[in-house]
């Protein structure tokens, strides 16, 4: 009930009137947060707001996410009967404000912020708190950081989606009007930022005494949150008043906490690289193991059922296998083509095979082209066999929040912009990453730019080629507001690949792959020349620049419209169940 009421009162004129009865429940506030683990059952209930279809199990990542100039989702730009244009609509920008997927997100959220309220207002009031037992003390002072954290991850996507939003920070119950207005996002963003600040203090590292390897928040994902908002904090956005991209005049001084945030995360030694790419999906988070390094800060753990807790990771994107899987998350050719070919990052990031009902790896062919984001695979699953023989769709595949890469990274372009070019610490940080996507082989790398644009430029590349299909690109070309000048390249590029006009003259209008193998799937010849005139005995031809139609080009990001789109219309039952709010930016 505690958790659930603001939800209701997102949807129901009527909540304020129901919490001035007195509840019948004997359960009040005392009791649910009478000992440390009715403290810990609360917080683990915050965790699952994170989680399932609606979270990182599905909705966020694929929809909300896309469509970005790494990948676009298998998606229709229709409005449907009754003017609900359906959640694929929110890749192709083209969410009407009519849309009720934007308030299934929007409760949700809302929701996990009310759990989060009452653990946060709740544990330090516990006996316990300051007088119980060393461990009693420390478990409950890692659950309220845990809780401070899980509040400013709803805060930062709530910002993301919709820009300035009501700001609850007490539970719902407590809220003397529930309809409350919109607030600054720069005044949301500084509270959670103090908020982290405060919940790195409570938190442990990772690898300290009696802190168990889980899917638990710890400080260096605090810090590396921390980090994150900060960058966005002072990056830009686009703003109601002047229906604008901009920044704030004082964007270094949220630089400057991003740097220290992550140095901390860097010196710490808790953390690092796994020397292995693929591992880190392959061997980690699809065969459902907690990555041995550190290398993942913050992840959202997903079981595999059908339940609040589960995602379909791996069945959404991915490769299909019988049939079986949706497979609906597509690279762009174009960002195939942006890997140099001996970044052991593109295939373990892109595929573009499937397997049939016999084993055989086949190509993968579709009006939507050949090739899927896969890093969350169903023949890499845990119980492959499974995998392969069902279309179950709950894979249990965790989603990584943030990995160290982004730390280096976040930490190298702190410093660049702090210092007007890349220190040697900067300089260090990036190649870093940029060296485990060679398998460390520096002789292939090229050489890192000495210049402040030319650092810029390879940080933004790098984060493309390291984090594709993990949600973060499209957020990232907002905050350095390059999200319209990149489509508009991008879509140039596409029309290009499709005529087969330099720089993609070379790349084959058709491949064939080697029939029957059950080893993994054979080309005849390479990504980077045309193909054979005729069709090799032995072979089966797959469309590749073909499968691009003179559509495509248009569709993909297809309503984008700059200096609005950047930002989602608040949905129709969150705007009629609270006339506080007001629909902006054109919507």
């Amino acid at each position: 009930m505690l958790a659930g009421c603001f939800l209701l009162a997102v949807s129901l004129n009527s909540c304020k009137k129901f919490l001035t009865l007195t509840p019948n429940s004997a359960f009040d506030e005392a009791y649910v947060f009478g000992s440390v683990n009715d403290a810990y059952g609360a917080v683990l209930g915050t965790y699952a707001s994170l989680a399932g279809d609606r979270g990182y199990g599905g909705r966020i990542q694929y929809y909300f996410s896309n469509d970005c100039d790494e990948s676009y989702c298998n998606a229709s730009n229709t409005v449907s009967i009754g003017g609900d244009n359906g959640p694929k609509a929110l890749c192709r920008y083209n969410a009407l404000a009519t849309n009720t997927e934007l308030d299934a997100e929007w409760n949700i959220y809302y929701a996990g912020i009310d759990r989060a309220n009452q653990c946060i207002k709740n544990i330090p009031k516990m006996h316990l708190y300051n007088n119980g037992s060393d461990n009693d003390k420390a478990s409950l002072r890692r659950l309220h950081g845990e809780a401070l954290a899980l509040r400013a991850q709803f805060f930062f996507d709530i910002i993301k989606f919709w820009g300035d939003v009501p700001a609850p920070y007490i539970p719902s119950i407590d809220q003397p009007d529930l309809n409350l207005p919109a607030s600054n996002r720069d005044s949301i963003y500084d509270h959670i930022l103090d908020d982290l600040a405060l919940a790195a203090t409570l938190l442990p590292w990772r690898g300290d005494a009696g802190v168990a390897t889980d899917e638990r928040i710890t400080k260096g994902a605090a810090k590396a949150l921390r980090a994150r908002i900060a960058l966005f904090r002072g990056g830009y956005s686009l703003r109601a008043a002047s229906k604008q991209m901009e920044r704030p005049a004082d964007f270094r001084k949220y630089y400057q906490i991003a740097r220290d945030e992550c140095n901390d995360i860097i010196n710490s030694g808790k953390h690092k690289l796994n020397p292995s790419f693929m591992a880190v999906f392959k061997d980690n988070l699809d065969a459902h193991k907690i990555e041995p390094n550190g290398e993942i800060l913050f992840q959202v753990g997903l079981s595999g059922g059908n339940g609040v807790s589960d995602g379909r990771v791996g069945f959404i994107d991915g490769i299909r296998t019988n049939g079986n899987g949706m497979g609906s998350n597509w690279a762009l050719p174009t960002y195939f083509y942006k890997f140099d070919s001996m970044d052991v990052r593109r295939d373990v990031t892109i595929a573009s095979y499937a397997i049939n009902g016999s084993g055989h790896y086949i190509g993968s062919a579709s009006v939507y082209g050949p090739f899927l984001m896969a890093k969350f695979r169903r023949d890499w699953h845990s119980n492959p066999a499974t995998a392969f023989n069902s279309n179950f769709a709950y894979t249990g595949i965790s989603w990584p929040m943030i990995r160290y890469s982004d730390v280096l990274l976040m930490f190298a372009e702190a410093e660049n912009q702090l210092n007007n070019g890349p220190t040697a610490a900067a300089t260090d940080a990036f190649k870093q990453v940029r060296l485990r996507g060679f398998n460390g082989d520096e002789t292939k790398i090229g050489t890192i730019p000495s210049s402040f644009d030319g650092f810029f430029k390879a940080i933004t590349d790098e984060r493309m080629f390291e984090f594709g299909g993990e949600g973060l690109r499209k957020w990232d070309l907002i905050r350095w507001n390059l999200i319209s000048s990149t489509f508009a390249e991008t879509r140039g590029n596409l029309e290009k690949l499709r005529l087969r006009q330099a720089p993609y003259e070379n790349v084959p209008a058709v491949m064939y792959y080697l029939n029957n193998s059950t080893t993994g799937l054979v080309y005849y010849s390479g990504y980077y020349q045309p193909a054979p005139s005729s069709q090799p005995a032995g072979y089966t031809s797959v469309k590749w620049a073909t499968a691009y139609l003179n559509t495509f080009a248009n569709d993909w990001a297809g309503s984008f419209v700059p200096n609005q789109r950047e930002i989602l219309p608040y949905g129709p039952q969150t705007l009629s169940s609270n006339p506080s709010l007001r629909q902006g930016y054109g919507y």
